[in-house]
């Protein structure tokens, strides 16, 4: 049997903080790493080449959206997502779980998978385990995802529920997924309950998948209740296969997630935010439709490197922004996507150089400092 094309290479540990590189057969992910979000084949507003430039390694992807338009035979036909986005790096696919469970209407869900109504046209859909494993083989990602039920986290009832339907739907998962060109991460849930997450993280990993997920939070808990539920979550998970936070990606929470030992992040935060005149600062949020911005030579952010901040005012991009000019969306996106980047590689740095405590104290505080 051959080997793998798919291990995690640990490099640096501070404290439960990790450095490491996950290899993939489309390159290597240095990690921890945060990955920009194309739901349809695209990272909104940004080109390939742009998110080449400001250092994006990966990209998500979503099943969901794919399977409704154009489909996933037609990705095929065209050679795979990476030639069909031109995107050469790795690629990561959902499995559609949660936009079933958020986007979806009628849905009827049972043991065997989900029924809904598209949001698109209407038209009714089934996607189970073995369609979700299917749909994203066709897609070609390097890593993809077991199809997983997300429920509200303070329902009990529901989250146990849907913890144990994950459980089946994960090994279903497994016996469907056929390429060694794909790794499959196996989803945690369990809500916001401490026994369901210890349950839900002790049975996914002893299926042995090359990396595992984090799946139903920041969708509606505490701040508090995220933290801890990675905690008690990266207790029991492998040591050596990376962890993903599905879903989150405001600064500060990129900076808990690491120090609690997070290797992965994805949101759509950045360009949407981006697409709301929203700029991302170590101060905070910016917002660039803001009059005292109109005769302001300054970029976004003083010292930062991004094409956006090297080139363009903060006076420019409010006038783009009154003038709804569509550059004002991808420039403010170069920004806030190049933002997280940025705070992921120095958070590699000082996990390497063994001060990750003080980086997270200092980040934290300017934010704290700010609010105030």
């Amino acid at each position: 049997m051959s080997a793998s094309p798919f291990s995690f290479e640990l490099l640096a540990t501070d404290g439960d903080a990790r450095a490491g590189i996950f290899h993939t057969p489309h390159g290597d992910i240095p990690t921890p790493i945060f990955a920009p979000v194309g739901t349809q084949a695209t990272v909104k507003a940004v080109t390939p080449a742009q998110l080449g430039e400001i250092g994006a390694s990966l990209v998500l992807s979503n099943t969901y959206h794919l399977f409704l338009r154009p489909g996933a035979d037609l990705v095929a036909e065209m050679g795979g997502l990476h030639k069909f986005m031109n995107w050469p790096n790795p690629i990561l696919t959902d499995s559609g779980g949660y936009q079933v469970f958020s986007l979806a209407k009628m849905r009827k869900i049972d043991a065997d998978g989900v029924t809904f109504k598209s949001h698109i046209d209407g038209s009714t859909r089934r996607l189970t385990p073995e369609i979700s494993i299917e749909i994203q083989e066709k897609l070609g990602a390097d890593i993809i995802m077991t199809f997983d039920e997300c429920a509200p986290p303070e329902d009990r009832a529901y989250s146990e529920l849907a913890m144990q339907r994950t459980h089946a739907w994960a090994e279903r998962c497994l016996m469907a997924h056929r390429r060694s060109d794909q790794a499959l991460f196996g989803i945690v849930q369990g809500g916001a309950f401490v026994d369901l997450r210890r349950q839900s993280a002790a049975t996914i990993s002893s299926m042995d998948f090359p990396g595992y997920a984090i799946g139903g939070l920041s969708v509606g808990e505490t701040k508090a209740e995220m933290a801890e539920m990675i905690e008690v979550v990266n207790a029991i998970l492998p040591a050596d296969k990376p962890r993903y936070l599905m879903g989150v990606g405001a600064p500060e929470d990129l900076v808990n997630g690491i120090q609690r030992g997070i290797d992965i992040f994805d949101c759509v935060l950045p360009t949407r935010l981006a697409r709301h005149q929203a700029a991302m600062t170590h101060l905070g949020r910016l917002n660039l439709l803001n009059a005292a911005f109109a005769h302001d030579a300054r970029p976004i952010e003083e010292g930062c490197t991004c094409y956006t901040c090297r080139n363009f005012t903060r006076a420019y991009l409010r006038h783009l922004v009154v003038a709804k000019e569509m550059l004002a969306a991808t420039l403010v996106s170069i920004h806030n996507l190049f933002f997280l980047l940025e705070l992921t590689r120095q958070a590699r740095l000082a996990i390497q150089a063994g001060r990750y405590q003080q980086f997270a104290e200092e980040w934290l505080a300017g934010l704290m400092d700010a609010a105030e």
